[in-house]
């Protein structure tokens, strides 16, 4: 039996901890760690702790940002009449890199799932609501996953969003149904917003 040192151990232990790092992952990084230079394990621990410390969400769509107000909402040639919902901020970083959406985001930062106990009081709906009554929003196109949770998440929001009288989309082919919508390549999801539907 392979024996590591406690602190050793204790960084497997917290690696494992990370999305996708399985034991085997966790002791090669590890090693990684070790056989750097001091310099970059410091320049990647500083960039960890910056990371955690300076990114906050933004104040009208949720969005990660640096700063009170994220660059997509900042941006004046974005169309603030058109918001895609999506269930988080790699959601957003998904649809701008197929370069289509010109509009703007609301992240709801979730989904609805009974069997984990979040429902939509959860979730930044009500932020949403205040947005199309304030901002004047024509056009929802709701870009939720294509999973269960997803599936419920952009039910929910059609039957309160449907009586307001706006514009309200689904987004059409390209993606798979089961799938997140952070894994879309570009062109996938270059065609699922060319095609989105109405609700």
């Amino acid at each position: 039996m392979l024996y590591y040192t406690d602190s050793i151990e204790r960084l497997i232990n917290s690696l494992t901890k990370l999305p996708g790092i399985g034991r085997r992952s966790a002791e090669r990084i590890v090693n990684y760690i070790l056989g750097a230079d001091r310099s970059e394990i410091n320049i990647l621990s500083e960039a960890i702790k910056k990371v955690k410390e300076a990114v906050r969400f933004c104040k009208i769509c949720n969005n990660l940002s640096e700063e009170e107000t994220c660059k997509i909402c900042l941006d004046s040639r974005r169309h603030k009449d058109m918001v895609c919902v999506v269930e988080n901020p790699s959601d957003v970083l998904a649809i701008e890199k197929a370069a289509y959406f010109k509009g703007v985001y609301h992240v709801l930062l979730g989904s609805i799932a009974p069997l984990e106990g979040r429902g939509p009081a959860d979730l930044k709906i009500d932020s949403l609501l205040q947005r199309i009554k304030q901002d004047n929003i024509q056009e929802v196109i709701i870009a939720t996953d294509a999973d269960t949770e997803g599936e419920i998440t952009a039910l929910y929001l059609t039957e309160l969003l449907k009586p307001k009288g706006i514009k309200l989309m689904r987004l059409g082919i390209g993606i798979p149904m089961g799938s997140n919508l952070e894994y879309a390549d570009a062109t996938t999801l270059s065609k699922a917003l060319e095609s989105r539907r109405p609700i």
